[in-house]
């Protein structure tokens, strides 16, 4: 049914019950696991123009973490991919181009908390991805 997962990440902590999740519905159906982080090319391109380098090489650092943390709770192969973009349109474009079965991200990320239901991203994947999309939601501390 699901050949190949996509986990979403952000690197936030509300999106680790997502990995999770994700990481243990590929393992049973056997599925190959993407980890994408996409460095968000609009918080770049509003920076000072003497802190976007800076900035997008500290961005692309965290989601090298991000990434190599996922893969650190598998024992099988994660397929990682650092892109620069909107989010939104470059995750659902990864999906078009690897040609998944799924879609996993947290409900809230770095900068969710504001949103009521669904993050902003995590509900435009919703909206446009051509895949499923599993949104896992991070517990709070008494849940």
């Amino acid at each position: 049914m699901f050949d190949t997962v996509v986990i979403a990440t952000d690197g936030s902590e509300s999106v680790q019950r997502a990995v999770g999740a994700a990481l243990d519905l590929a393992e049973r159906f056997e599925a190959t696991v993407h980890a994408l982080y996409v460095v968000d090319s609009s918080e770049v391109d509003s920076s000072p123009q003497g802190l976007k380098t800076d900035l997008r090489d500290a961005l692309e650092n965290e989601g090298e973490r991000a990434l190599e943390s996922i893969s650190d709770r598998t024992d099988h192969e994660v397929i990682t991919a650092v892109r620069e973009g909107r989010p939104i349109a470059e995750i659902c474009r990864y999906a078009r181009e690897h040609d998944v079965d799924l879609v996993a991200t947290g409900t809230r990320g770095r900068h969710g908390e504001n949103r009521l239901l669904l993050g902003s991203v995590a509900e435009g994947i919703v909206r446009t991805c051509p895949v499923p999309v599993l949104t896992v939601r991070q517990l709070g501390p008494d849940e």
